[in-house]
């Protein structure tokens, strides 16, 4: 890790925290995977070819995202994919639970779920390892997908200004569903909410990495979740300003 010394590189702490970033860059990894399948599906239903090429080009740059957290997983000695199955199932439900309705809806989630969650990924690898923060900044780079996700949207509401109190709704949802999302994630793999403290800590929101295993090693507790919570809500500028992006801010 960046900031532990070799003398402490083999305390419970430092151990939970190489395991964190295992965890992350697995969750990070299935994320993109899905989301390459994600936008696949969302360029076949594009109205107009323009559409269809864009989303598939975002499609086909999740997939090469996805490759990168996979080979990088395996250079380190890591099953990329044991890696990543503990998250299949949570990840999995809150697609479930977010399934658009419109296209326009798709192209909301595809820029606010998962731009608020790249801002997750990169608040928690803030004190990994340098390479493993600049792999991570580097895959959840919103380069491309955030100008023309905010001229679809802004130009249809442009169009048909009823619209845009619906989406705003549904944008405001998808942030309450990833706030669920990651607490249910936190409190199931207590790796990733060691990660978690000790990233807190260092913005003074705990003391002594004092959250870490808060009910006693067999996942994360009250405090960890409150970590989530905590994290999230240093998250509304960003959102408000994709908000306004796309013309909902109103």
């Amino acid at each position: 890790m960046t900031n532990g010394s070799s003398s402490d590189s083999d305390t419970p702490a430092v151990a939970g925290c190489r395991a964190g970033v295992v965890d992350l860059l697995g969750l990070l990894a299935y994320a993109e995977l899905v989301g390459f399948f994600r936008l696949s599906d969302d360029a076949e239903r594009a109205p107009t070819l323009a559409g269809k090429g864009e989303l598939a080009g975002l499609a086909a740059t999740e997939y090469a995202h996805y490759k990168r957290l996979r080979d990088h997983l395996a250079g380190l000695g890591i099953d990329p994919e044991a890696a990543m199955e503990p998250f299949v199932a949570p990840l999995d439900a809150w697609h479930a639970r977010t399934e658009p309705q419109s296209w326009l809806e798709s192209l909301v989630k595809a820029y606010v779920g998962d731009g608020i969650a790249g801002d997750f990924y990169r608040q928690v690898a803030q004190l990994a390892d340098d390479e493993t923060g600049e792999l991570v900044a580097g895959v959840v780079s919103e380069s491309g997908r955030a100008e023309f996700v905010a001229a679809q949207v802004r130009a249809a509401v442009e169009q048909d200004p009823t619209i845009a109190g619906r989406l705003s709704l549904w944008a405001r949802r998808l942030v309450g569903e990833a706030l669920s999302q990651a607490q249910v994630v936190a409190a199931s793999r207590v790796e990733l909410a060691a990660l978690l403290a000790v990233t807190t800590d260092a913005d003074g929101g705990a003391e002594d990495g004092k959250s870490i295993g808060g009910n006693g090693g067999t996942g994360a507790g009250p405090a960890d979740l409150a970590t989530v919570s905590r994290i999230f809500a240093k998250l509304t500028d960003a959102h408000a300003a994709r908000l306004e992006a796309m013309g909902l801010s109103g």
